[in-house]
């Protein structure tokens, strides 16, 4: 079989989409290595590398012109025989010749409906748009959680029978065991607190750092904080934090190697996002064996398995009591660790290989 990317993710986001597309790539490619894979895009670039190091993968150059992501990438993957055309980030491209070709997209999440005032109005017609066409011209649609599924239903009036469900994976990095020796440089490098929480993501306003803050006030828990900034939102963050006194880091420049020592370094991960489509920082927590606390609300229990702790993002009180509960309590942290890490396991690379392996060979 001959499978085609819509790879502009894999070469030109560090982060979500692009971990996303990156590890499904490799994944398949491991587990299916009969087949081939084409990522096409524009130009290479370091991002992509190391699954371009992979026999099976190659690289083809998107046919020159514009809007050639959205016109050409779908005739040049036909070109090339593929066999099917999967877009990894919510679009298919718009214009295809008459040789047969399935088409798969995956959609992520329906953020921008369902808490628009995030987005502006102009890129929330945009997105609206891309997702409605991509999921009317897909032979499958891919959700990454039941609860996109849901919204994919809801929102873009997709028949069910069109959506399958296959989680996401994560990183290698976070399912290695990784030496003392090599934790305590990453402790020394970032100089890191003997104890602390941890929490990792962008720091906006849907990822609910700010009540986090709030929730130590008047405790001596030291929390990390790992993630890109957005200006305004940070501003409110550092006024609670000075007014609280709370002891707080925030780390850039972090290899994903490194991220994966800091996952294992710390105490509670802690991820009270209001609203996720998956989110994979609770699986980089889970195969790390650090235990989780995050929210209630839409996919993230699934994420999360049974034994993590469960919060009202918008409770503070809540968040504190949680927070303070598994701070104090070594042997509870450990049980539900350990309970985590066996959950987890259902998100591991072979299982998702296996999973989306389905689809595409329910379509050929």
């Amino acid at each position: 079989m001959k499978i085609a990317y819509d790879a502009k993710r894999i070469f030109s986001s560090w982060s979500g989409l692009g971990n996303y597309s990156r590890d499904l790539v490799r994944v398949l490619a491991i587990y299916y290595p009969d087949n081939q894979y084409l990522l096409f895009n524009k130009k290479k670039s370091e991002r992509g590398e190391a699954i371009l190091k992979l026999p099976n993968v190659t690289f083809v150059q998107t046919t020159k012109g514009t809007l050639s992501r959205q016109l050409k990438t779908g005739i040049d993957a036909q070109n090339n025989d593929a066999d099917i055309f999967h877009g990894l980030s919510g679009e298919l491209p718009l214009r295809w010749n008459s040789k047969p070709i399935k088409k798969v997209v995956t959609i992520h999440d329906l953020i921008f409906e369902r808490y628009p005032e995030y987005y502006t109005w102009v890129d929330r017609k945009i997105h609206f748009w891309k997702f409605k066409k991509a999921a009317q011209s897909a032979d499958k649609i891919i959700a990454i959680s039941e609860q996109t599924k849901k919204d994919i239903i809801h929102y873009l009036k997709a028949p069910e029978s069109k959506i399958e469900v296959v989680y996401q994976g994560c990183h290698a990095s976070f399912k290695e065991k990784q030496s003392e020796e090599i934790l305590n440089q990453i402790k020394e490098k970032f100089n890191l607190p003997d104890r602390f929480l941890l929490n990792v993501g962008t720091i906006e306003p849907r990822k609910n750092l700010l009540n986090v803050v709030k929730a130590l006030k008047g405790s001596k828990i030291p929390l990390v904080v790992v993630g890109a900034k957005k200006p305004k939102y940070f501003k409110l963050i550092e006024k609670e934090i000075n007014k609280g006194k709370i002891e707080v880091q925030f780390l850039s420049g972090v290899s994903m190697e490194e991220l994966a020592g800091i996952y294992k370094l710390a105490e509670i991960f802690i991820y009270p996002s209001f609203f996720e489509g998956f989110g994979i920082p609770v699986i980089e927590a889970l195969f790390s064996e650090t235990v989780v606390i995050t929210s209630n609300t839409s996919c993230l229990p699934e994420a999360g398995g049974p034994d993590s702790v469960y919060v009202n993002p918008e409770n503070v009180d809540d968040i504190r009591a949680k927070i303070n509960f598994l701070w104090e309590n070594e042997s509870e942290r450990k049980r539900r660790a350990e309970k985590g890490l066996q959950f987890v396991q259902r998100f591991n690379d072979e299982v998702i290989a296996d999973e989306m392996m389905k689809v595409y060979e329910s379509l050929v």
